[in-house]
């Protein structure tokens, strides 16, 4: 029932295909493709010009049409964060493709190896532990993959998240050891990104946690250089730092990926410096109805957008704020001498944060012309959504 459901959804979204934003049905996530390819230019520029490498994060938009798209406008690849991801994005043709996370698992690990066998796709993976080294080896000796399909792979360190990764310095070489002694492995530098920083408000509290975070790295990338070792690229950043890696002279790609869209969260940064400004691309388009003299209720509620980092923001009418109404309801309020929107009238949203967002919808309609008067040029499918694995 499920996929005939959805089945039926993608073919009414196809169907406004050349047709106004009118046509698109409420609750829909809506790209403007203008907006987004203005950032996607933007990014591209400002890794040009700071001679670092762009591989943007697919986890967010989870698309295989995009990542081709990031890669045609000079990204060398995309990230990912999950087994399944990375799977399902090399089926549809993407090339190359890192797991900036550690899979530990040995069912995943070898859904992967079969993978680096089987497809053109160049795979590699991040590590933080012995064991993840080895059990990758195995799974790549299970597969009857050989040393000449070697697979790159990267040694996480913990550079102020708190999260996944080794400590700096003596730790990391241990494990780049440990790679060392396989040979279908081969060591490709340091997964180096900081979550943490990202929605510090304020660009001096980014510029400090990075600031430490350099220091770390540095002293990583020197410690394994005085084993023997050298440091082929430093990996990381995302869309709230991406600018303070380019000019640490210490990493060597980005993997910033909100940008495309830019949610209500990252918008709520103050600027860093040197860094492009990106504008909202992506909106849940939805519309009033219910109406009383108190407020308007929109049928966008907690299945429509992702409410870890906040509510949505109102983008369009001017004037009012949004709050949480439940699954199916978002209750709008408008600001002291502002009306409340009519029944049926259209409402804009803009997801707190993306990610989450693009992952309980089975597809986004795209829209060329503004979201007031344009077409629907497109409808693009969510490939990796639920892939969890």
């Amino acid at each position: 029932m499920h996929e005939t459901q959805t089945t039926a959804r993608w073919q009414r979204a196809q169907a406004c295909i050349g047709r106004g934003v009118d046509t698109i049905d409420t609750p829909s996530l809506v790209i403007d493709l203008d907006a987004m390819e203005r950032n996607l230019a933007r990014m591209a520029a400002f890794a040009h010009e700071h001679g670092v490498r762009l591989r943007p994060h697919a986890k967010m938009h989870k698309s295989a049409e995009l990542a081709q798209l990031q890669m045609h406008h000079g990204a060398v690849g995309v990230c990912v964060q999950k087994t399944d991801e990375a799977l399902a994005l090399a089926h549809a043709g993407v090339r190359d493709i890192y797991i900036s996370n550690e899979v530990i698992a040995p069912a995943k690990l070898l859904r992967l190896a079969q993978a680096v066998r089987d497809l053109p796709t160049k795979f590699s993976i991040a590590v933080d532990s012995a064991l993840g080294v080895a059990r990758l080896a195995q799974a790549l000796q299970t597969a009857g993959v050989g040393a000449p399909r070697s697979v790159d792979v990267l040694v996480e360190i913990d550079v102020g998240q708190g999260r996944c990764g080794v400590a700096p310095g003596d730790p990391a070489v241990a494990l780049v050891q440990a790679i060392a002694t396989h040979p279908v492995l081969r060591f490709a530098g340091l997964q180096a990104y900081h979550g943490g920083a990202q929605h510090r408000r304020t660009a001096a509290e980014r510029t400090q946690a990075m600031d430490a975070a350099t220091r770390a790295v540095q002293a990583t990338v020197d410690a394994l250089q005085a084993a023997g070792f050298a440091v082929p690229l430093v990996t990381g950043a995302g869309t709230g730092t991406f600018s303070l890696e380019a000019s640490s002279g210490v990493w060597g790609e980005l993997q910033a990926g909100s940008y495309l869209f830019m949610d209500a969260d990252y918008a709520s940064n103050e600027t860093t410096p040197l860094a492009p400004v990106f504008e909202h691309a992506l909106f849940v388009k939805s519309q009033v109805m219910s109406l009383n003299a108190a407020h308007a209720v929109c049928d966008a509620g907690h299945k429509s957008h992702a409410i870890d980092s906040g509510m949505p923001s109102v983008w369009f009418p001017s004037g009012l704020s949004y709050a949480s109404g439940g699954d199916e309801h978002g209750v709008l309020r408008a600001d002291a001498d502002q009306p409340l929107p009519a029944l049926g009238e259209v409402v804009w949203l803009v997801p707190g944060h993306c990610d989450p967002t693009v992952n309980l919808h089975d597809f986004m309609v795209g829209v060329r012309g503004g979201l007031a008067a344009g077409l629907v040029e497109r409808v693009i499918r969510v490939d990796t959504r639920g892939c969890l694995g």
